[in-house]
């Protein structure tokens, strides 16, 4: 089971980076991990740096991608966010905190809904 969910993961953060891509944005960071937890892609254009959570989902029967990215889970995403300004020693003018709403259906190419500064 680990297997699939990390597969269809793994397919649905290439889905959002490949429409980040095309929207002129370039890969900083996939998988981003330290201590406190991991960060699924950071993309900059400019200097704008985005942190993305990816939700992948094969069906709405427990809700969007969107809604499963909880207070809790904002918070986590800020203080992972800023551990990674720390060590990479990055200073942007600005950042945003995007989801990446992913549906992806048995054989089918994925649909992304991006929601910019979601947070």
């Amino acid at each position: 089971m680990g297997d699939i969910r990390s597969e269809r993961g793994r397919a649905g953060e290439e889905a959002a980076l490949s429409l980040y891509l095309s929207l002129g944005f370039t890969e900083v960071a996939r998988n981003w991990r330290c201590r406190a937890g991991e960060i699924d892609l950071v993309v900059s254009r400019g200097d704008l740096l985005v942190f993305c959570e990816v939700k992948t989902r094969t069906s709405a029967s427990f809700g969007g991608g969107y809604e499963a990215v909880t207070w809790t889970k904002q918070r986590k995403l800020r203080q992972l966010a800023e551990l990674f300004l720390q060590a990479e020693r990055a200073r942007p003018s600005s950042i945003r905190f995007d989801v990446a709403s992913v549906a992806r259906v048995s054989g089918g190419i994925p649909g992304v809904e991006l929601y910019e500064d979601a947070f």
